[in-house]
């Protein structure tokens, strides 16, 4: 089902194409304040034509069908301002409510992987993780739900050198002995490794030389490393579960999986007669990229030690996700930061003809978090906050503000929706935010109920849904054939909801979760609006029908779409 100012484009455009005397004529058509929709093709048509604006709009305005749809007036310079028919604009919205897909059609499949989250093996998750595993799974439920075929993966660090650092440190320290340590013991033991390889010359050696053992693939060493992956995943899979996010252990690919593929994309590259020597180390020069001196700028791939680095194991990553996965897009929810770096690794992996048209690789990047001072979030200590604590407390701070706002509710509704609270404020603050700004965190502007944020999204849902229980009718037990649009209220509301698939596609297309929540916004506003302006309960039969069925589809519209965010929609609050 289309939008509505793609059904009025539809509709204008043979008129524009007949005035044109050729086709493929876009008449333009946006929202306006001044009507439902106003088409401007008639300006840049004139001016193709060389002839007067409002003439042209005149006769495009002669030639269209538009009966039963919508009325038209020239305005200005030659703008055609559209007024939408009631009963079409009724009709339209019945068809998109009997619809369980809201009017949104499935597209067809494209296998899509989408990387994001990307913690550390032994290392605790700090807040520069929560944009990265908010914004990919929300982009992960989206994708999945216009039709994609979404392949999750969570590109772990769990190998190199810092790890036959920290290994060889448990083991000299008997530190394991058959106890299970937690990730805070571990990332402390972590800090204290890379401090003694600093400072202790043989610690050193011995450290190098446990590198060594652990790309040998040791069994000794590896069933130390097991253990760090274990405790890791089993934090993560209980971070991920607090925060309501789709990823699971078995969308792990680490590190450690494409290692053996290193030497291959070496001799691959060597192949394609891409690789140079600069300084001693083995590189390949995409084009365009360039130092600030203006020489070119080279990717390296061997280290002059002869190390791989992080571009092998992204390049490696792509002919995986190439030629295993199948992947016809690869998505990566990477920092801002990494930009310049992913970009040339996308250039070389074209170059050896890895990633050839119409396959694709896109970076999705991201702005930090910001404390009150504007700079990186940090905790009191001056760490860099935790992403569990920062999970922990917006749990808390949900239930403390539902609590406050509804004192009657059982201890265990309380703790259930004030966790749907507190994580749905956490991730729309995120999510609303275009994601390529820096934000600034604040957990007051999160939990507030006014203003365009998760609460106030949620209780807008539970309005409608305590409406339905005063109303006696049980939600989806209207009658949707009742809809009718009359009042600016309802009419408003009407062309809001019929925008919800342009506005689910153009996030989706984007990667954009912002322009979703925008709208959700939009949406609950104008229902505000409607609620205030057009009495439901004490309606006549047919009218208070018709606006049962608009509350409905109001609802399920937002219930939808907190939903393709990551976000409950609670029925009471």
């Amino acid at each position: 089902m289309a939008d509505l100012l793609t059904l009025l484009s539809d509709r204008l455009a043979p008129a524009f194409c007949a005035v044109a005397g050729e086709p493929g004529i876009d008449p333009v058509v946006r929202p306006s304040d001044r009507a439902d929709a106003q088409a401007n093709g008639a300006l840049a048509l004139a001016k193709r034509l060389g002839r007067n604006p409002r003439d042209v709009a005149a006769e495009v305005l002669a030639a269209a069908d538009l009966a039963g749809v919508a009325t038209a007036e020239i305005a200005g310079p030659g703008f055609l301002n559209l007024t939408v028919d009631n009963e079409f604009l009724s009709a339209t919205l019945r068809d998109v409510a009997s619809d369980d897909r809201l009017g949104i059609p499935v597209r067809p499949a494209t296998r899509i992987v989408v990387d994001y989250s990307a913690p550390n093996v032994a290392k605790e998750m700090h807040i520069g993780h929560l944009r990265t595993t908010v914004i990919g799974d929300a982009l992960v439920r989206l994708l999945g739900f216009l039709g994609h075929d979404v392949v999750r993966e969570n590109h772990i660090g769990d190998w190199g050198r810092p790890f036959g650092i920290h290994i060889e440190h448990l083991v000299e320290l008997g530190a394991l002995g058959g106890r299970q340590l937690d990730l805070d013991q571990l990332d402390a033991l972590y800090k204290d490794a890379t401090a003694k390889f600093a400072d202790d010359p043989d610690f050193a050696e011995r450290a190098r030389a446990r590198v060594v053992l652990l790309q040998r693939r040791d069994p000794d060493t590896m069933a130390v490393w097991d253990q760090l992956v274990r405790t890791s995943a089993a934090y993560w899979t209980d971070l991920y579960g607090k925060l309501g996010v789709l990823l699971t252990n078995d969308d792990i690919v680490g590190e450690s999986f494409y290692d053996q593929m290193l030497p291959e994309v070496i001799d691959r590259l060597a192949t394609a007669g891409l690789l140079e020597e600069s300084d001693g180390a083995q590189v390949v020069f995409p084009p365009g990229f360039t130092n600030r001196e203006g020489e070119a700028l080279p990717l390296i791939v061997r280290s002059s030690a002869g190390a791989f680095t992080y571009a092998t194991s992204d390049l490696a990553c792509v002919i995986d996700r190439v030629e295993r996965v199948k992947a016809d897009v690869m998505v990566y929810v990477v920092d801002g930061g990494q930009s310049q770096h992913l970009s040339m690794v996308f250039a070389v992996a074209e170059m050896a003809g890895w990633l050839e048209p119409p396959r694709a690789a896109v970076h999705v990047p991201f702005g930090l978090v910001l404390g009150p001072d504007r700079k990186k979030l940090r905790s009191r200590s001056g760490e860099p906050v935790k992403f569990v604590d920062v999970v922990d407390e917006a749990i808390e701070r949900g239930v403390a503000a539902v609590a406050a706002k509804n004192p009657g509710l059982s201890d265990s509704e309380r703790d259930r929706i004030g966790h749907a609270v507190g994580i749905g404020a956490l991730k729309y603050a995120d999510l609303s935010t275009d994601r390529v700004r820096d934000y600034i965190f604040d957990w007051d502007r999160m939990l507030s109920f006014d203003g365009n944020t998760s609460p106030y999204l949620q209780y807008a849902h539970t309005r409608i849904c305590s409406l339905f229980r005063r109303a006696g009718v049980a939600r989806g037990a209207v009658d949707l054939n009742t809809i009718h649009v009359v009042e600016d209220a309802e009419r408003m509301l009407a062309m809001r909801l019929l925008g919800y698939e342009a506005a689910v596609v153009e996030t989706a297309d984007r990667f954009s979760p912002h322009r979703l929540c925008a709208y959700l916004y939009e949406l609950a506003s104008d229902f505000t609006t409607f609620y205030e302006h057009c009495p439901v309960l004490k309606a006549d039969d047919d009218v208070r029908a018709s606006r049962l069925a608009l509350a409905d589809i109001t609802a399920r519209v937002l219930a939808n779409g907190l939903g393709l965010l990551g976000i409950e929609a609670p029925e009471h609050m």
